[in-house]
């Protein structure tokens, strides 16, 4: 029964680390990237709402609870107080980081004419450097897009 629960925890934690990885870039050749040109129209303060998705504080709550569970009785009793305390943990560990660390970030909304005289609105963190009327490049697309200046 321990050998099953010790493989359970061993699956549990290599589907939680492969959570983690990076996605490559979508479509097209990697490294590639589109870039349009155009002109700042309109700035506006936004707020970014963070993703908090790295899953430490779960792993590390999952990790604390089994040991804190191991403690705990004799045979069956100590395997199921080992689940739980997995369990337990990492939902706390999740609830403590998201507590932390998942809170609104200061950005801006920028409004570009792109050359062909299409209105295309970015929002991204804070760039000082960006002004109304100011040439920009707009680098990606999708949540990916990024206003940067033109030098």
């Amino acid at each position: 029964m321990k050998k099953f629960f010790i493989s359970l925890f061993g699956a549990t934690f290599s589907i939680m680390l492969a959570a983690c990885a990076t996605p490559g870039p979508s479509g097209g050749s990697p490294g590639e990237m589109e870039i349009r040109s155009g002109k700042i129209e309109q700035i506006t303060p936004a707020l970014i709402q963070t993703n908090h998705d790295k899953g430490i504080g779960a792993i590390l709550g999952g990790l604390g609870g089994l040991a804190l569970g191991s403690l705990v009785g004799n045979g069956t009793g100590r395997d199921v107080a080992m689940v739980a305390g997995a369990l337990g943990g990492s939902y706390a560990g999740n609830a403590e980081e998201k507590k932390k660390y998942d809170q609104p970030v200061q950005a801006q909304q920028i409004i570009v004419r792109v050359t062909s005289g299409v209105l295309v609105s970015i929002t991204q963190p804070v760039n000082s450097q960006l002004t109304t009327g100011m040439k920009v490049y707009i680098e990606g697309s999708g949540n990916e897009a990024r206003v940067v200046p033109q030098q």
